[in-house]
């Protein structure tokens, strides 16, 4: 006797590597190397990638003790975070050790490559992240389960790529620069085609010069050349190669597996084929019709006639005697279809014997359903065929609405996404090709049949966040020459210049990782890492380095056009770090001038709300002393919230207490406090302790606000003094309000709130002249007794320009918005 074990139960729960898996990590390695040239640059994006895949690893299957998961789920959370967690850490590594070829301090330069090779890498991510979790959608447990755990394990590739990787880099200081004439040093230099040297001449003119030899082209370089000598030749090809790559996706046949799916190894395999020999092929896949008898009162002979009309249906190889239930409320009815569980005349008797479900309820009272693991697998087959079109064009809208903001153009993302659409229907027409009809599925050990029914949306989902990182990487170059005055062709070559190399190794390793789980993988692991290695390809190597600048170069300067409207409407996303030069510069500038005592310096500043702009302005207010700002009030106090972050800048720069604008805003606002004096303010009815006990709750860290009042107590004693001191006979306690105060002792308690901000800065000011008879001398005198040396104070009032002040401990500056930008700051 031959005995074999069939049914769901023997369909296979193990997994784990093979031998032949490991090769693909030994691949990647191998391209590492060469891409790096080095052993050690070369093993850290693998230390990365294991570390963090062990962990998410340890994390999935610690979630499959407290639910059930499919045999599949660990497996494609393996490959993926593998293969992205290796890409990730190469990206960043490989901007590091350019920046270090290039001169710069190792710790600065792991920072910088964070902050711009990072950037993509996090925007990368997420977008996979995005596109995984999207499966929930579907509305398929055990699929919205597998994009779960998969965007687990880019998550903590991204996350080890951003901390783990830049804390080796520390650590490792120097010694991963490349070597002086190493390639990857003349790499770093890949633009300094035209270095001239004196060259003493004939006629002994020794300050002459002559062109240094040409740095020959990197293999890069001379692919895009070629490219844009022809663009259009080379868009006809590509589109025509994956168009016939296609063709196959139009008969593309979707089903879940089973038994006929798995190899003649296993004996869930042996066990479908005797079933199948011996008793039909349907035997293998019966339906299960239920049926609700509770309104009948002749049971037995009505099921004996449903049971009929079900055999009468074509497609039906049997019927098997109805058998109610204990409680005679359901009955079931098995049906033996005369075709397997994946034929697609199985699915069209399923709906067929459905159809009949409402013409057998009128006539005898029962409705009937269909189910068992056939109608279910078909079921969920046809729930995803259906979300395959919607999920499509979600994904592609993503892709468009995400590289506008990125590129700011209307051409690349187009450009992009329908290039995406060309990979992703290739893919999809191999896949069919090799596990559907059959063509070379002997050499991968597949088992010819219907395609996965849910790896056309994992293809997508997956493909999708790698094809907009390798888009990321090539056009960001290129838009950075193309801002900085380069021309339409320049910008296209410099930019895949810079990143050609590090995307073709990024895809290589994608594609051995992928191809590595095709020969000895599970069954359904063959099929969807076949169509992400050949769609990686495709995507990498035909569509972003050989359709995107060919383009390019087609549209020229209109590639970087998007309407104005449009753009202000955009958020601007700075995945490559765009601003990060600007700010370091900016930072730069900032420190030079606190250096020289500055405590704010105005450099072509610019503000505005709305259609209204103030500016240009350029000035200084040196630290620790008293600005004077007069002037109208409207542009004096917009002119301060601008320097202070309240409102944008949005030309120009400034440095406040070290702090630059625009780029620091946030650090700004900080280290400035605002207070108004005179006038009818709103808080002026409140009790003075009252308000200081509010306002150093709202601007103290969160652990300060349980001190709030023993420190407002402080200042108001601190204010009663200062007052005291200047020749005041009113008394300051903390139940005294402000409207209740003569102006000069009003105007001096308002600045003791502000200064309890304990700022670098404070800003007060008034509609109304500086208070008092004396022109605001006593108020003055007031000020610099209780304004901290440190401090830098900045009063506007109406009259502040013309007021002289009283003989004090600091300097007092005059100011005056209408004229600061002509130059005149003192």
């Amino acid at each position: 006797m031959q005995i074999e074990y069939g049914g769901q139960v023997f369909q296979g729960f193990h997994f784990g590597l093979s031998v032949v898996e490991v090769l693909g990590v030994v691949f990647a390695a191998l391209v590492l190397v060469v891409t790096f040239g080095s052993l050690l640059a070369a093993g850290l994006p693998l230390l990365s990638a294991l570390l963090a895949l062990g962990v998410s690893m340890g994390g999935i299957l610690g979630l499959a003790a407290f639910t059930t998961l499919s045999t599949t789920t660990p497996m494609l959370a393996l490959m993926i975070g593998l293969a992205v967690g290796i890409d990730y850490a190469l990206f960043i590594l490989s901007r590091h050790r350019t920046q270090l070829a290039q001169g710069m301090d190792a710790e600065e330069s792991a920072a910088t490559a964070v902050a711009t090779a990072g950037g993509s890498v996090v925007f990368a991510g997420v977008t996979v992240m995005i596109a995984l979790a999207g499966l929930l959608i579907v509305g398929i447990p055990f699929l919205g389960l597998m994009g779960v755990t998969a965007a687990f394990a880019v998550l903590l590739a991204m996350l080890a790529a951003i901390t783990l990787l830049p804390a080796i880099l520390g650590l490792l200081k120097g010694r991963l620069a490349p070597k002086p004439g190493s390639r990857a040093a003349l790499r770093a230099h890949a633009h300094d085609d035209e270095a001239e040297a004196p060259v003493a001449t004939p006629e002994g003119d020794a300050h002459a010069t002559v062109p240094a030899p040409r740095r020959r082209k990197t293999l890069g370089e001379r692919w895009v050349g070629i490219v844009l000598k022809a663009p259009v030749v080379f868009i006809l090809a590509v589109v025509a190669l994956l168009g016939v790559a296609a063709v196959p996706a139009a008969q593309l046949a979707l089903a879940l597996p089973d038994g006929g799916s798995l190899p003649t190894e296993e004996t869930a395999r042996r066990a479908y084929d005797l079933v199948d020999e011996a008793f039909g092929p349907g035997r293998n896949g019966p339906l299960v019709v239920t049926v609700d008898i509770t309104q009948t009162t002749d049971v037995l002979d009505d099921l004996d006639a449903i049971a009929g009309e079900l055999a009468d249906v074509p497609g039906v190889a049997s019927v098997g005697t109805p058998i109610p239930n204990p409680t005679v409320d359901t009955a079931i009815i098995q049906v033996v279809p005369t075709t397997g569980p994946s034929d697609p005349e199985t699915t069209a008797l399923v709906q067929h014997i459905r159809e009949l479900g409402p013409t057998i309820e009128r006539e005898y009272g029962t409705p009937i359903a269909v189910t068992g693991a056939t109608a279910v697998a078909i079921d969920v087959s046809a729930q995803l065929d259906a979300a395959l079109l919607p999920f499509g064009l979600v994904v592609v809208g993503l892709s468009i609405v995400l590289l506008m903001m990125v590129f700011r153009s209307i051409v690349v993302p187009i450009k992009a996404a329908l290039g995406y659409l060309l990979s992703v229907l290739a893919s999809f027409g191999v896949v069919v090709a090799v596990f559907q009809w059959g063509w070379g599925a002997d050499a991968l050990g597949a088992v010819p049949g219907p395609i996965l029914s849910f790896m056309p949306i994992l293809l997508m989902a997956i493909l999708f966040g790698l094809a907009m990182d390798y888009e990321v990487f090539l056009v960001s170059g290129m838009r950075e020459a193309h801002v900085h005055g380069a021309s339409p062709r320049q910008a296209i070559s410099r930019g895949f210049a810079g990143a050609a190399r590090v995307v073709t190794a990024a895809a290589l390793i994608m594609f051995f990782v992928f191809a590595a789980f095709v020969p000895e993988g599970m069954s359904m692991i063959k099929v969807i890492a076949l169509g992400l290695a050949v769609g990686v390809a495709f995507d990498a190597f035909l569509v972003r380095m050989t359709l995107g600048p060919a383009v390019m170069a087609l549209f020229g300067r209109h590639a970087w056009y998007l309407p104005k409207w449009l753009d202000r409407i955009l958020p601007n996303v700075d995945v490559e770090g765009e601003g990060l030069r600007a700010h370091l510069d900016d930072l730069a500038w900032a420190s030079s001038r606190v250096a020289d005592g500055d405590a704010i310096t105005l450099d072509g500043l610019v503000g505005g709300v709305g259609e209204l702009r103030i500016g240009p302005y350029d000035g200084h207010v040196q630290a620790g002393s008293i600005a004077l700002v007069g002037g109208d009030a409207a542009r004096r106090r917009m002119l301060a919230a601008t320097v202070a972050g309240r409102l944008p800048a949005i030309e120009g720069r400034a440095q406040l207490a070290g702090r630059p604008l625009p780029t620091e805003t946030s650090a700004v606002a900080r280290r400035v406090s605002f207070a108004e004096f005179g006038g009818a303010a709103r808080e002026a009815e409140l009790p003075l302790g009252e308000l200081l006990e509010e306002r150093l709750r709202l601007t103290g860290r969160w652990y300060r606000t349980f001190t709030a009042r023993r420190r407002a107590r402080v200042w108001v004693a601190r204010v009663h003094d200062v007052l005291a001191a200047s020749g005041s006979a009113t008394p300051v306690g903390w139940n005294t309000s402000l409207a209740g105060l003569p102006p000069v002792e009003r105007a001096i308690a308002t600045l003791g709130i502000a200064l309890s901000e304990r700022t670098p800065v404070v800003v007060l000011d008034s509609v109304d002249p500086l208070p008092g008879g004396d022109g605001g001398a006593a108020f003055l005198t007031a000020v610099d007794r209780i304004v901290p040396a440190g401090t830098t104070l900045v009063i506007g009032a109406a009259d502040a320009d013309r007021v002289i002040p009283p003989v004090l401990s600091r300097p007092v500056e005059h100011y005056r918005p209408a004229v600061l930008s002509e130059g005149v700051s003192r």
